[in-house]
């Protein structure tokens, strides 16, 4: 179209202040639509980390933050629970299976998850998806482990390597397990789940390295287990034989006499944690849709101040036969196209932030980003910036309309 090939001429005519100004409109994007994406990615990589699972039992904490270190190891645990705690309430009549977990220490800053082969067989992530093995199988034994998917591609692990465990959960760590490394002996497929992220160990392994008496390896398979079982853990998971029995246990583990525990349900703490983080995301996006909205009004003082810099185009256009209208709407498909630019530049930029940052992300936070971001409510999005770009036009639109017309009826004098 000839409007076109005009708007894209006057444009890169006056390219240093147009790549300005779409810049910073591609900058206002890039922050609304990663402040959106990575907002949706999060709750989606926080729902479907853990399934199935009907009760969440630890000592009595938030149970946000006993949601947050028992499930997505963020955080760290205020107390433990005993033993004895744990093996009452698992006995219970109404509890179908229990996953007993201890955290603390780690590799490399990858933290380690003491736990039992009822790990690899009831835990669900998902739509209830089980965990699957890419290689070998889970531990057998004690001073065995089993590492997540993303964990051994960032660290070049692969079956029967031998790695150490440090107490702690820092990445660079002062007191070192070194006389006990664990053989791994499987490696989980990926779940995008920080179990990608996990070290899985028997329980056994995690009291046997924290005993001051060596159990030597040729040991390993005559030693007695009952006699290193923990005397703490520091959370476990329930399943229940009906759903219909849920607050009944709950209210027997929050009632238990011998010490303070809390039993909450994963889905009702995901839905106060998303409460909490409800008016903080709200005012990120607010300030996100104020920044857009700036870079906008900067596009639209930007063609107003061109005005008159552009009256010898604008002269030159009506002398050819251009009508008013035809100004008008150069001036609007002007601000279309440089938002256009700037909502593919935008996006580009946003994409190729999460595909160098998506590792890093998953390390650091256990948050599995999609670089995705073409979903609904990005094109919602779209075409709220272009509608926003469109009205705001008006006004220099209307402008130029107006000079264009009074400079052709001088003309016709």
């Amino acid at each position: 179209m000839m409007i076109l090939k005009v708007a894209l001429a006057s444009l890169l005519n006056r390219k240093l202040t147009v790549l300005l100004t779409t810049l910073t409109i591609a900058v206002s994007v890039f922050v609304l639509l990663g402040v959106e994406h990575i907002r949706l990615e999060a709750r989606q990589s926080f729902t479907k980390t853990v399934s199935g699972v009907d009760l969440i039992v630890g000592p009595r904490t938030g149970q946000i933050n006993l949601l947050l270190y028992s499930v997505f190891r963020i955080g760290s645990p205020s107390n433990n629970i005993s033993w004895q705690s744990y093996q009452a309430i698992a006995s219970h009549p109404h509890v179908a299976w229990h996953i007993p977990v201890i955290l603390g220490d780690s590799h490399k800053g990858y933290r380690v998850t003491g736990t039992t082969e009822a790990y690899f067989e009831k835990f669900k992530y998902g739509k209830k998806q089980s965990l699957q093995f890419a290689a070998g199988n889970r531990f057998q034994d004690v001073y065995q482990a089993v590492i997540g998917a993303d964990l051994a591609k960032q660290l070049g692990y692969g079956l029967n390597d031998e790695i150490e465990l440090s107490h702690g959960v820092a990445e660079i760590s002062f007191k070192k397990h070194d006389d006990h490394p664990f053989k791994i002996t499987g490696i989980l497929q990926a779940t995008g789940t920080p179990v990608d992220q996990a070290i899985l160990v028997n329980l056994e392994s995690i009291e046997a390295i924290h005993q001051e008496e060596t159990i030597s390896r040729h040991d390993e398979h005559d030693h007695d287990h009952d006699e290193v079982m923990p005397e703490k853990i520091t959370a476990f998971m329930l399943g229940l034989k009906s759903r219909a029995t849920t607050f009944i246990v709950q209210r027997v583990v929050n009632d238990f006499a011998a010490e303070p525990l809390l039993a909450i349900i994963p889905g009702v703490a995901l839905s106060e944690l998303w409460q909490m983080m409800s008016m903080l995301e709200k005012i990120l996006t607010l300030i996100a849709l104020l920044v857009l909205l700036a870079s906008l009004l900067g596009m639209v003082t930007m063609l107003l101040s061109s005005m008159f810099q552009r009256s010898r185009e604008i002269a030159v256009l009506r002398a050819i036969g251009a009508h008013a209208s035809f100004i008008f709407l150069l001036v609007e498909i002007e601000a279309l196209l440089m938002t256009l630019m700037g909502v593919v530049i935008g996006s580009v930029l946003l994409v190729l932030s999460l595909l160098f940052s998506q590792d890093w992300i998953s390390t650091q936070y256990g948050l599995f980003i999609d670089i995705n971001i073409f979903n609904e409510t990005a094109l919602m999005y779209f075409a709220a910036i272009f509608v926003i770009s469109s009205v705001l036009a008006l006004l220099p639109g209307v402008v130029a309309y107006r000079y264009s017309l009074a400079h052709g009826l001088s003309q016709r004098q």
